[in-house]
């Protein structure tokens, strides 16, 4: 197995490797934990370890979140559309994403105040989950392809 469409994450790789050399070490057999990463490389047909690395991130980078790509999801637990103005690749699995939307979202849960958003910029995951997070462990965003 070979080539750029078949190869994991980066997150599975390592964790492949990591598995290597524990079931090595079981058996007797030490490898440092760069040589099961070059092991693990080798498996999918790549020369090395930094090979393997970039073709999973390229891999990454083939995201649905790109300028100009329409979306939709929720805000701050406020359903929206809109479509991504910014984008940058802060790692292989972040993404710094800037949507504007397509109606203002209200981000204030009170009934006698409003503050509207028409913008906003947030670090996902792959999956289009935030890392940042409400009081209640809520996503801030969640956002897919629409």
């Amino acid at each position: 197995m070979s080539g750029k469409e078949t190869v994991p994450p980066i997150n599975q790789l390592k964790r492949q490797a990591k598995r290597l050399r524990e079931g090595l070490a079981r058996d007797g057999d030490f490898i440092s934990h760069s040589e099961s990463l070059e092991l693990v490389a080798e498996q999918f047909g790549f020369k090395d370890w930094n090979t393997i690395y970039a073709a999973a991130s390229s891999r990454a980078a083939a995201s649905v979140f790109v300028i100009g790509a329409r979306v939709s999801g929720r805000y701050l637990n406020q359903s929206f559309t809109g479509e991504v103005v910014g984008i940058v690749r802060l790692s292989p699995d972040r993404l710094r994403l800037t949507i504007d939307f397509d109606q203002p979202v209200d981000v204030v849960s009170f009934e006698s105040f409003s503050a509207l958003r028409r913008r906003v910029t947030c670090v996902v995951n792959q999956n289009g989950e935030a890392y940042d997070r409400t009081s209640d462990g809520i996503a801030h965003l969640n956002v897919r392809a629409a």
